[in-house]
């Protein structure tokens, strides 16, 4: 976007006249470019955006983060300083584009922010909202005690595991491997503090699988493939035939046999080697006896259910 022209204050009038006003003053207006969908961003949450803020009299914006290819996961009330962005993103539904005018009330106030921002502006920013996590709902779940925990219901607990595993996600694909595992294994203690009735615990191992899924690959990437393995063997336990839980420990065991070229001798290393080689013995034992049964119950008719 450019803000070339001959009379820039003029422009601003033109543009506001036609801008909603968000703060109830005009200090915060919104045009919007293009419409989002779903829920407006709720207050604390983590907001993943594309700005760009432009002065009055400069064609390219004095701070822009488009230039990012994964723009950083921001909190609100915390990582956003500008209270007329914070405001504006309140207004703002998932995949809006839209355009903003912020007086100096709500931008850089009086002073302004030298050497790049002059006293008593007024700038112009353009938001994409990408996407949101409503993470201060999970953050205060999280702190209670597992006592006040068991008083919600599980679709409560299911929903906050999720968003503390989009998170985990979040964070995995900035190549932050620790602090996603942090966020992964916070999601699957809440889920395994929680006992839940029969009829629920296939919607409770569902999500489980997806985490323990996440917190094997976490731990390939930390370069520790014990833990690596030990999480893919849960996943296995749920679902014995997950081809993503099978490529989990093959790869951790790829990582646990070049660690043994390196140090032949050591305990742990052979040991987890050893468990995984007995592991997978038992899994082909199981699938050669699977496949044993159908053909012998074949003899005596389909395998189809045709007769």
């Amino acid at each position: 976007m450019s803000l070339a022209g001959a009379d820039y204050q003029s422009q601003y009038q033109r543009i506001s006249q036609k801008m909603l006003d968000i703060s109830g003053d005009r200090g915060v207006l919104k045009d919007v470019i293009r419409e989002g969908a779903g829920d407006l961003v709720t207050p604390d949450a983590s907001v993943l955006v594309k700005y760009s803020g432009y002065l009055e009299h400069m064609d390219k914006p004095f701070d822009s983060n488009c230039f990012r290819k994964t723009p950083r996961l921001m909190k609100l009330g915390e990582d956003i300083t500008l209270w007329g962005m914070e405001l504006g993103l309140l207004s703002m539904r998932k995949g809006e584009l839209a355009r903003f005018l912020f007086k100096p009330t709500y931008a850089y106030g009086a002073l302004g922010c030298p050497p790049l921002i002059p006293p008593n502006a007024t700038v112009l920013f353009e938001i994409e909202l990408l996407d949101f996590l409503d993470s201060a709902e999970s953050d205060k779940f999280c702190a209670l005690s597992a006592e006040q925990q068991d008083q919600f219901p599980l679709q409560k607990v299911l929903k906050v595991a999720t968003t503390e595993k989009e998170l985990g996600n979040y964070l995995f694909r900035q190549k932050r491997f620790y602090d996603a595992k942090v966020r992964y294994k916070r999601a699957l203690l809440l889920l395994r503090r929680r006992l839940a009735p029969p009829e629920e615990q296939r919607l409770v191992e569902a999500t489980e699988l997806l985490i323990l899924l996440n917190l094997a690959l976490a731990y390939l990437k930390l370069h520790r493939p014990a833990t690596a393995l030990h999480y893919g063997e849960q996943a296995l336990v749920i679902d014995q035939k997950n081809a993503k839980a099978l490529f989990r420990c093959g790869q951790a065991r790829d990582f646990l046999v070049r660690a043994q070229k390196e140090q032949p001798f050591n305990h742990d290393i052979n040991n987890e080697l050893k468990k995984l080689s007995s592991y997978y013995k038992d899994y082909m034992d199981r699938e050669k006896e699977m496949c044993h049964r159908m053909f012998a119950s074949g003899e005596n008719g389909s395998t189809v259910g045709e007769h």
